[in-house]
């Protein structure tokens, strides 16, 4: 019996369902077993003052450790890119949508005359995206599982809130009044579900192994690269998004300022066969572009 670890949220557990499937169809029995976070406990702060990146896994890798459960199955966006010492990467999933999607609370005519406008997200890569774009619109912080956010839509007097569309998608929650924002470069791993295990459970790594996507793996194994060589968190306003085309692969990547007044941006195209650098020669490219000062003054903002 392979015990799936998981967060209780609705999404989270149709993740892990998703996986307790793909398993059960290669003949294992699995079990999933609900843990609460820090980060779906604390709703009324913004995710960077509570903990930022790691948040969300590092429970269940303490339930891992204590061995009450064999496999973590994480929202790969959400996961640090070193992980614990003794838990490794079993198997990324492969990719649903990547993109982010604005979802209405009316239409779209505060977007054409570039007026005063409210939008709610609690990720500062979305903050500051969304005000490069529209520098006047203010940005209200949004948290909680993706039920509670599309409710707290509906109860405020927003113009819109940003979701990643994976999420709503999969759980059948995406609402007809929305928009995708093709224009906005996802979080590194945005759409990917991951699965961890302990490094020395051989067994189970290679029962995951099985179900482990390769083309996924490879795209987002740049993305956190370049998340990781720019020194972010999964709070910080990073996007980038690795594609593969044949037998080449292309990468798109951007740091910009919380407040949307800066960014360097960084595009490449390399053969396939040379991916394991990509992320690291990207990020090295928007450090020296300017990337490294704008990283510092992010940073500083941060710890205000």
């Amino acid at each position: 019996m392979i015990k799936i670890g998981t967060r209780a949220s609705q999404l989270a557990l149709w993740q892990a369902n998703l996986v307790k499937t793909q398993l059960e169809n290669l003949g294992y029995q699995a079990q999933i077993i609900e843990i609460t976070s820090t980060g779906d406990e604390v709703l009324d702060k913004p995710l960077h003052q509570i903990g930022g990146f790691g948040l969300f896994t590092k429970t269940l890798d303490n339930a891992m450790l204590r061995g009450e459960i064999d496999i973590a199955v994480h929202s790969l966006k959400d996961v640090p890119t070193d992980l614990h010492e003794k838990i490794s990467q079993a198997a990324v999933l492969e990719r649903a949508n990547i993109s982010d999607v604005l979802v209405l609370k009316n239409n779209t005519d505060f977007l054409k005359n570039q007026e005063n406008a409210t939008i709610a997200t609690g990720s500062l890569r979305r903050t500051a995206q969304w005000l490069h774009k529209y520098p006047k619109h203010t940005i209200t912080d949004l948290r909680g599982n993706v039920n509670t956010r599309l409710q707290k839509l509906i109860d405020n007097n927003w113009n819109g809130a940003i979701f990643a569309a994976a999420g709503l998608e999969r759980i059948e929650l995406l609402p007809e009044n929305h928009m995708m924002l093709d224009w906005m470069i996802p979080a590194p791993a945005q759409g990917a579900i991951m699965i961890t295990a302990l490094k020395a459970d051989h067994e189970t790594l290679e029962i995951c192994a099985k179900i482990n996507h390769k083309e996924t793996e490879i795209a987002v194994a740049v993305e956190r690269q370049f998340m990781k060589t720019l020194e972010g968190g999964c709070t910080a306003p990073i996007g980038g998004n690795a594609k593969i085309a044949g037998d080449n692969i292309s990468f798109k990547g951007i740091l910009i300022a919380i407040d949307g007044s800066e960014k360097v941006e960084v595009e490449k195209s390399v053969p396939l066969s040379e991916w394991n650098n990509l992320g690291k020669i990207c990020a090295e490219e928007v450090l020296n572009k300017g990337g490294k000062k704008l990283m510092e003054s992010i940073k500083a903002e941060m710890k205000k």
